[in-house]
């Protein structure tokens, strides 16, 4: 089984943490996700994430700490998902490869069907874990 390697940002703001849905026609559609993308070759995670914010929303960030890691087997492969603190530094939200983006505190977030390799990040946020 092909195994990816993932970033995900954990991305915080006044009490509450970035949440993405995935477009329509994406793998694992409608579910939500906490943003990122696959490393490219000779790209740290560190690197991937700013890039993949880039692309996606338009905004720079500032990638903290390495939270955790979450492996899942899907049925089109596995992810290695490394997630990471994250700051936003400047740009306004554009969406280009999701429906819809919203923030989200640790009470609300299981309003939210999440992809599976991201649900022990939810976790950790549910139990106070990960500080929003």
């Amino acid at each position: 089984m092909t195994m990816f390697k993932v970033t995900a940002a954990i991305m915080t703001d006044n009490g509450k943490v970035l949440i993405a849905q995935r477009k329509p026609a994406a793998r694992l559609a409608l579910l939500w996700e906490f943003p990122g993308g696959k490393l490219e070759d000779g790209e740290t995670p560190e690197q991937c994430l700013k890039r993949e914010l880039d692309e996606e929303f338009e905004i720079e960030v500032e990638v903290g700490a390495h939270v955790g890691t979450s492996i899942w087997a899907y049925d089109f492969g596995a992810i290695e998902l490394m997630a990471y603190k994250t700051q936003l530094i400047s740009g306004e939200f554009k969406l280009r490869d999701h429906a819809q983006i919203t923030w989200v505190s640790h009470q609300e977030i299981d309003a939210y069907e999440f992809a599976p390799a991201d649900l022990p990040f939810v976790e950790m946020i549910r139990r106070g874990e990960i500080e929003l």
